[in-house]
């Protein structure tokens, strides 16, 4: 029997939620012809409800209410809890690297705020992102060592972690198959949107460096001229101040529509009923959307940055713009939107070994003692 604890408290909601789910997707089906003994630390129990009759679940809800009690929870309570369950592979789901004892630690890195240029004049917008970018480099230090392996997304992270810590790592992509999740119209039905024209879309939690500004101006610009198009977007402007500040700039354009955050289906159904992705991001540890949305067979617009190359991979139907250039990026939407588009493709690079191209191959590796 191998048992392995799982470390998600941080992680409730957006892509860091899928995080885990798809870590216990992959577990469960090791589990069907391997011994597991499973435990996953969440925040809230009905975060992972849906697992329950496969694993055990321990939740933390007020980890995440402060900085100091995750501190404590990761460097002194964790010590505690793996002399209680007595894990083979403690598993930390979030970055940061705990005090535990066991015979094999792993960590998942998949924040890269540490790795920005943070634009100063934002400092104060999305404080607890500058925070981030101020003090996660050293925050990924402490302990790092202790881990048989770093689990990072991509290969300038890589470099990155390697050159830093000097540390031995795994690139392992997060990819997942999401048709068999996909809901019927009905889940997206309440958010009046019009499909009859071309529709962008761009779903993301709203960060100062998501570039919502970039795609905001490309519209002005096509609304100028008389292009018709519908931009969809996952904030309100109730998430952060950064997500007001968006909303109460642009609020007025009346085909950019602000529908706030969205479940995993509904996420899904946007997928299927929109026209073409638009992602200007300027950060990304892999860029999630990328991946779902090519499993759709759609043409996608992508920040030209080294995170965009790879997580594209293999792909015809994809054209770049430079991240700050409003002027470039409509140009391609209205290519787009009157079929004349040249699509500049684009081909995968292959990460060095250790790679995992999903995440059962990786949940396979790491449950293999003889990998250790």
């Amino acid at each position: 029997m191998f048992k392995i604890v799982i470390s998600g408290v941080n992680l409730t909601d957006s892509g860091k939620l899928s995080v885990l789910q798809d870590c216990l997707n992959a577990l469960i089906k090791i589990k069907e012809h391997t011994e597991l003994d499973i435990t996953v630390l969440v925040h809230n129990a009905s975060l992972v409800d849906e697992y329950k009759d496969h694993i055990k679940i321990l939740a933390f809800p007020d980890i995440k209410s402060s900085w100091i009690k995750r501190v404590k929870f990761e460097y002194f309570y964790s010590k505690k809890l793996s002399l209680q369950l007595k894990p083979d592979l403690w598993f930390g789901l979030h970055d940061m690297t705990a005090n535990v004892v066991c015979p094999y630690q792993v960590v998942y890195c998949h924040n890269s705020a540490a790795f920005y240029d943070v634009d100063y004049k934002n400092f104060f917008t999305d404080i607890k992102f500058t925070l981030f970018n101020l003090f996660y480099k050293y925050l990924y230090r402490i302990n790092i060592k202790r881990n048989r392996y770093v689990i990072i997304q991509q290969i300038w992270l890589r470099k990155i972690f390697e050159d830093l810590y000097d540390v031995k790592t795994i690139v392992a992509y997060p990819i997942r198959e999401i048709f068999a999740t996909t809901s019927g119209p009905e889940s997206i039905a309440k958010l009046d949107l019009h499909f009859n024209v071309p529709t962008f879309f761009y779903p993301s939690f709203p960060r100062v460096y998501k570039n919502y500004e970039v795609l905001f101006d490309a519209v002005k610009i096509l609304n100028k001229k008389g292009v018709q198009c519908q931009v969809v977007v996952t904030l309100d402007g109730s998430e952060n101040n950064y997500a007001k500040k968006i909303a109460d700039t642009y609020r007025h354009i009346p085909n950019i529509k602000f529908i706030g955050l969205q479940d995993r289906q509904s996420i899904n159904e946007l997928y299927k009923q929109s026209h073409c992705l638009v992602f200007p991001s300027k950060l990304e540890s892999w860029g999630l959307p990328i991946s779902e949305f090519k499993e759709f067979n759609k043409p996608m617009l992508i920040a030209r940055l080294p995170y965009a190359d790879e997580t594209v991979g293999n792909y015809n139907e994809v054209s770049y713009f430079p991240i700050n250039d409003a002027s470039k990026l409509a140009v391609l939407m209205e290519q787009f939107i009157n079929g004349t588009i040249q699509y500049d493709g684009n081909s995968a690079l292959q990460p060095a070994d250790p790679f995992f191209n999903n995440w059962d191959s990786l949940m396979t590796f790491l449950t293999d003692r003889k990998n250790y």
